[in-house]
């Protein structure tokens, strides 16, 4: 009997106690002319203050006219409890927020349900916080290992990354609290990120960097947030293509549309671009307020342009019932706390599946009675990434403890062993990593000393386990074939390091995927010479990203178009070193029988089969990956592009069949000629796998 792998604990989403029924939430139609009459009540000065954020994390509101200002929250592993805001009397910081494992550790899941349980629990506790809107889900794509963001994102595919915002978004908002989509468009590097321009062509865009964000507003996240980067010659936020034609006109976005924290320059521009509020509006910085005066002054602007810019503002708040809830008090905390015990299972539970089993030569599980050196700078650390989406989180769980914990043994934790201690013991788990955070860019090699420690383990023990905990690829040429094991923790949470134990012993039997490709060295990776010339990447560098630089600005060029991670790794012919999809689990699998019919059309989605058998001796998940590609294309294609995933859990022996269905659209490429989406008639082939560099079963089908 089929069983989707949702958790061991059966997590599902619970009926949401502060959220609006199904169908009570009014549509953007009504909520725009509720805000219509709003604007008609307020003065001109008053629309003016509405311009820009208040107090660094509040949306703008005119507290004499009924409207308060609405707190946000920072995001990507939990809440943020912020205390950089300058008027605490403002804001209540709760006594503790949960840490969860970072975005990309919930992509390595590929369950969609986890997702949805994640957002929920999130969307909680933004309330339980005092806060109406949640600064994330973050979304961009992950195009280079050396992104210092790539942690709070959902990695290399937008497939995938739709498929777990759509969820996260639907479990988030059930709560009440708002999701904000960012960073909109083409943020993918952290190097001096205000003056960074994305030169990038408009297939790339619809076909790679927008398909998330399309996900997350057909599941009706109620903001999105633009970007520092430029686009193609204009900042993100100030651009009337990237707001105005792409975001509301292409992709349909009718909500709020905030600007990232101080990223626009042109204060004309930005109000006739389609943006809605500029943060964060410190107390100290009235040079907009005093821009957009002298643009009415001078007739460059009209009253009418300021009631355009906010009225999307007013009219989220209205629809999500912000106002109302702000004005009525806090939220009943005794009931959120509550929560916490589930919301620590989820953490549990992501990191749990999330965590990824790249090698294991059969020293995996680990049995009882060995003596275990653990070391590493991450030995006695809970792990995480740093920047805005750092959360201070309970409970932790260091390795250490975790596998004190789990294994019934002697564990003795080093941070920095020397190579006697090492060789006398048992086995060696090197803890290690690098610490990602935004703001910077970080080179693919780990720290130097990092680096000389995996050697000498592996130099001095035969049996070596290194647990990679980083928000992105690492090089590991120079130990991967001499360590006997190798997992990819990420930043697992507060609880992870115990889920990461409990696969170490067998207690759990892994089941997460690569949802990006790590290469054998940066050479092979289609960034490789995007850091201009004179510049150092390390991480003891600081990029200086937080200088106002303008209008100076530095081309980062999309030469690889659509071929973004394994997608370039396959047109290339370029081995690399973990494919995307790829993880290993203590049991075996099995994909045989795939059918499909012979033809699809736009009328008759296609239904395609394959059995999945655990041939193995132990219960596990795997999750089936269905890849597409045209045969004969008309224009550059990948070699296929992943179109559908489903987790499965078997017991041993069991046998199941898994259904997709891919509908006629899922053919489709972006013309670029015709600015709209095309299927070619003709060939197409199905690939059906475990990771895009496993395909077992292969059909052919036509498109009509």
């Amino acid at each position: 009997m089929k069983k989707i792998f949702i958790s061991l604990l059966a997590i599902a989403v619970a009926t949401a106690v502060f959220a609006q029924k199904k169908g009570e939430m009014m549509s953007w139609e009504e909520a725009t002319a509720k805000a219509t009459e709003v604007l008609s009540t307020l003065s001109l000065e008053e629309k003016i203050e509405m311009t820009h954020g208040h107090n660094k994390f509040f949306l703008p509101g005119a507290p004499a006219k009924g409207l308060p200002h609405v707190f946000m929250v920072d995001a990507s592993a939990g809440v943020r409890i912020n205390h950089s805001i300058p008027d605490q009397n403002e804001v209540r910081h709760p006594e503790k927020t949960t840490q969860f494992p970072a975005n990309i550790m919930l992509a390595s899941t590929f369950n969609t349900e986890l997702a949805k349980a994640y957002g929920e629990a999130v969307g909680y506790e933004t309330r339980m916080a005092g806060a109406g809107v949640l600064l994330g889900p973050g979304m961009n794509i992950y195009r280079t290992s050396q992104c210092g963001r790539n942690f709070e994102y959902f990695g290399e595919d937008p497939y995938l990354a739709s498929q777990m915002v759509s969820n996260y978004v639907t479990g988030m908002q059930g709560t009440g609290t708002m999701a904000c989509l960012k960073h909109f468009l083409c943020n993918n590097t952290e190097l001096y990120r205000r003056i960074s321009n994305s030169v990038v062509d408009e297939r790339a865009i619809m076909e790679i960097y927008t398909p998330a964000f399309k996900a997350g507003i057909d599941a009706g996240a109620g903001s999105v947030m633009t970007a520092y980067n430029l686009v193609n010659g204009e900042w993100a936020g100030q651009s009337k293509y990237v707001i105005t034609d792409l975001l509301r006109g292409t992709l349909g976005f009718k909500g709020m549309v905030m600007t990232d924290w101080r990223s626009v320059f042109d204060w004309k521009k930005l109000v006739l671009s389609g943006q809605n509020v500029e943060m964060p509006g410190m107390p100290n910085e009235y040079y907009h307020i005093n821009s957009v005066r002298g643009l009415l002054k001078s007739g460059e602007l009209t009253e009418k342009n300021i009631d355009d810019m906010i009225r999307p503002m007013v009219a989220a708040c209205i629809r999500f019932g912000l106002y109302e809830r702000f004005k009525n008090g806090q939220p009943n905390e005794d009931a959120l706390k509550a929560k916490f015990p589930h919301h620590e299972q989820v953490s549990y539970q992501t990191a749990a599946e999330g965590t990824v089993l790249l090698k294991n030569n059969g020293i995996l599980p680990l049995k009882e009675g060995q003596r275990v050196l653990l070391v590493g700078r991450w030995a006695k650390v809970a792990p995480q990434g740093g920047g805005s989406s750092k959360v201070k989180g309970f409970n932790h769980v260091t390795s250490e403890e975790a596998l004190l914990n789990s294994l019934r043994a002697q564990v003795t934790a080093v941070e920095k062993p020397n190579f006697i201690q090492l060789q006398k013991a048992d086995i060696v788990v090197v803890a290690t990593g690098t610490y990602d955070r935004e703001s910077q860019e970080r080179p693919f090699a780990m720290m130097e000393e990092d680096e000389a420690l995996v050697r000498m383990a592996c130099a001095a023990n035969k049996n070596v386990i290194v647990l990679v905990l980083s928000g992105s690829g690492v090089d590991m040429r120079a130990w991967n074939d001499k360590a006997s094991a190798i997992i990819y923790g990420w930043y697992p949470g507060q609880a992870g390091m115990q889920a990461i134990a409990d696969i170490m012993v067998g207690k759990i039997n892994p089941s997460g995927k690569l949802p990006a490709t790590i290469e054998k060295s940066f050479k092979d990776s289609p960034a490789y010479g995007m850091v201009p010339e004179g510049v150092k990447l390390g991480y003891d560098v600081r990029n200086l990203n937080e200088m106002w630089i303008a209008p100076r600005t530095y081309d980062v060029e999309y030469k690889e178009s659509v071929l973004v991670g394994y997608r370039w790794y396959e047109a290339k012919g370029i081995a690399p070193l973990y494919p995307f999809g790829y993880g290993l689990s203590y049991t075996t699998f099995e994909l045989s029988k795939a059918k499909a019919a012979k033809q699809i059309s736009a009328e008759k989605p296609l239904k395609v089969t394959v059995r999945l058998e655990n041939t193995g001796k132990m219960a596990g998940a795997e999750v089936v990956q269905l890849y597409v590609s045209e045969n004969n294309p008309t224009v550059l294609r990948p070699k296929k592009e992943l179109k559908a995933f489903k987790k499965v859990h078997l017991e041993a022996g069991e046998k199941t069949t898994v259904t997709f269905e891919l509908k006629h659209s899922d053919l489709a490429f972006w013309n670029d000629k015709t600015h709209a989406w095309e299927v070619n008639k003709g060939g197409y082939t199905l690939h059906l796998g475990n990771s895009s560099a496993n395909i077992s079963q292969t059909l052919t089908v036509e498109a009509l």
